[in-house]
């Protein structure tokens, strides 16, 4: 089975970070999800970073990673920081194969979702 990385921005808040962790946390204890393992990553200002979490799951024995940018929108960050990572480390880890989704913000369940918080 694949493992899952959550990629965030990460914050100088240690709250904010906490909470993706959190998450990152309620996601592996879903039932029936078909992931070995799920952890969280950050591209800057927290640790781990994504290069160490990728490199984390490979030490953990993951032969095949999803890579789930936990953005709303496809800014630099999406479009060119996170491939850019995911790139480097290929070149370190070549059996392991990496499969970056879409961000969270082009999920088609996204508004429906607003408006459920906003009810």
């Amino acid at each position: 089975m694949p493992s899952l990385l959550i990629i965030a921005h990460g914050s100088r808040r240690a709250a904010s970070n906490d909470e993706i962790r959190q998450l990152a946390d309620a996601v592996r204890v879903q039932p029936a999800h078909a992931y070995d393992h799920v952890e969280a990553a950050f591209l800057e200002l927290a640790e781990p970073g994504i290069l160490d979490g990728l490199t984390a799951l490979a030490a953990r024995g993951a032969t095949e990673i999803v890579a789930f940018p936990y953005f709303l929108a496809a800014g630099t960050h999406v479009a060119q920081d996170i491939p850019d990572v995911i790139a480097g480390f290929g070149v370190a880890y070549p059996a392991v194969k990496v499969r970056l989704t879409q961000h969270l913000g082009a999920s088609a369940a996204l508004p429906a979702a607003i408006l459920g918080m906003a009810a």
